[in-house]
């Protein structure tokens, strides 16, 4: 028996319709065919992961701002080094 592949977007509609807690997980799990062990699974999975969404963003705002920063001084460095060899020429 083959095994049943969930895609990202239907765990995460399942997660967020447990979290409204309008429906037992019992009662989600049936509707959906899944354990009811799956269903709690992919609730901690969610929740512990959820802080890292904005973490992801932050890491690349500062890597976007230390590279825009670092760049005048590397083409301070470019301008030095063709400055040189224009003067050794």
């Amino acid at each position: 028996m083959k095994r049943k592949r969930y895609t990202p977007e239907f765990k995460t509609q399942i997660v967020l319709e447990i979290l409204k807690e309008e429906k037992t997980m019992s009662q989600i799990a049936s509707e959906h065919g899944i354990h009811v062990n799956q269903l709690h699974k992919w609730k901690t999975q969610f929740l512990k992961e959820v802080p890292h969404v904005f973490e992801k963003q932050n890491k690349d705002q500062k890597k976007m701002k230390a590279d825009y920063e670092e760049q005048p001084e590397n083409l301070y460095a470019e301008v030095r080094k063709l400055t040189t060899q224009l003067s050794w020429l």
